[in-house]
């Protein structure tokens, strides 16, 4: 899918190139997005918003969580700026909740950049906002290395996708903050073993806080909304 980024991802066909090359393209690549990505990070930190990159697999529920946000996140507006390869699908959705969405399509990249981020806040009517959600593009693997500067990093597992997928994709589930474990309503069909799944997620990463909701039937989402509150409660205090 990516022939950016040296991410591991499938991409089309290339002649191969010597390792030194790609280890320095990559270096230099992310060297670019460090620093993209600490300026957005003052700008959003200028705007008072709380900044949540939010990651998963394709077909998570990733939407529809922050569709959930969008319509309870009350009163202050809520902000989005979507990255998909194509289609405005996922921010027509989100504005049709209440949020104000932005759509980054991506074309052949699979991760989101602090660049492109950058942009596409400038679209962006922040007045009154409070909290701007990055839905990122659904990749395990290459969107964990690209800082977008956000504060807050949330992982998404959903049950169909299988309790050992922590074990499978460590370094997405080791850098996240908080994992929302999603799609509860259908555990009993897929035959989830949640203690299997919480105990892989304590072992991989300890520092998250772990939520379990359904998006579909809101189940569990204010203990979600409980928490960012409070994550943001300094920025207000500021």
């Amino acid at each position: 899918m990516c022939s950016h980024c040296s991410c591991g991802q499938p991409a089309a066909s290339v002649e191969p190139t010597p390792q030194h090359r790609t280890l320095q393209l990559r270096h230099n690549l992310l060297a670019s997005n460090d620093a993209a990505a600490e300026h957005n990070r003052q700008r959003f930190a200028a705007a008072g918003l709380l900044v949540v990159n939010v990651l998963s697999a394709p077909g998570s529920g990733k939407t529809a969580i922050l569709e959930q946000l969008a319509r309870q996140w009350l009163p202050a507006p809520v902000g989005v700026i979507v990255g998909d390869l194509a289609t405005d699908n996922d921010a027509r959705r989100l504005r049709a909740a209440g949020a104000r969405a932005v759509q980054i399509q991506t074309g052949d990249l699979c991760h989101l950049e602090a660049a492109m981020v950058g942009r596409a806040f400038d679209q962006l009517d922040n007045h009154g906002m409070e909290l701007l959600l990055i839905e990122n593009v659904g990749n395990l693997v290459c969107p964990t290395a690209f800082d977008l500067g956000e504060r807050l990093r949330l992982a998404v597992l959903s049950v169909p996708e299988g309790e050992d997928k922590p074990l499978k994709y460590p370094a997405l589930f080791k850098s996240a903050d908080a994992v929302m474990i999603n799609k509860l309503d259908l555990a009993e069909v897929v035959d989830f073993d949640r203690t299997a799944a919480l105990a892989n997620l304590a072992g991989v990463a300890p520092q998250a806080q772990i939520f379990e909701l359904s998006a579909r039937t809101g189940a569990g989402m204010g203990a979600l909304l409980h928490w960012l509150s409070q994550q943001r409660q300094p920025m207000a205090a500021a």
